[in-house]
């Protein structure tokens, strides 16, 4: 698909705390097994929600800093964030439905 983003130490502010819209963001690592079985699933949840949300991934590996100021300590770690403040956080491997559920609940909020 190719709709979500990938974000970095370096567009963070721009592309996600300063975003007119929600933002989902997947941290993750190449040699992270969950990470990649998550991925086509993130790849869902960003076809099925465009305009209303935008997705991405960070990678913890390239990006160091982003990942400490948000406290990540175990990936796959999703965090949405909305009007520049964490709205919600999942920890691990998620289901399409779970991740779908609290975008739902953080936007309409």
């Amino acid at each position: 698909m190719g709709s979500e983003k990938t974000f970095t130490d370096a567009n963070f502010k721009s592309e996600v705390l300063d975003a007119s819209q929600p933002v989902l963001v997947d941290f993750w690592a190449e040699w992270c097994g969950p990470c990649r079985m998550l991925g086509p699933v993130i790849e869902r949840i960003a076809g099925a929600n465009l305009g209303k949300v935008v997705v991405g991934k960070m990678n913890v590996d390239e990006n160091q800093d982003t990942p400490q100021k948000y406290g990540i300590q175990g990936i796959p770690t999703m965090i949405l964030f909305k009007n520049g403040q964490v709205a919600g956080q999942l920890v691990g491997f998620q289901s399409q439905e779970n991740i779908q559920r609290a975008i739902d609940e953080a936007v309409k909020a």
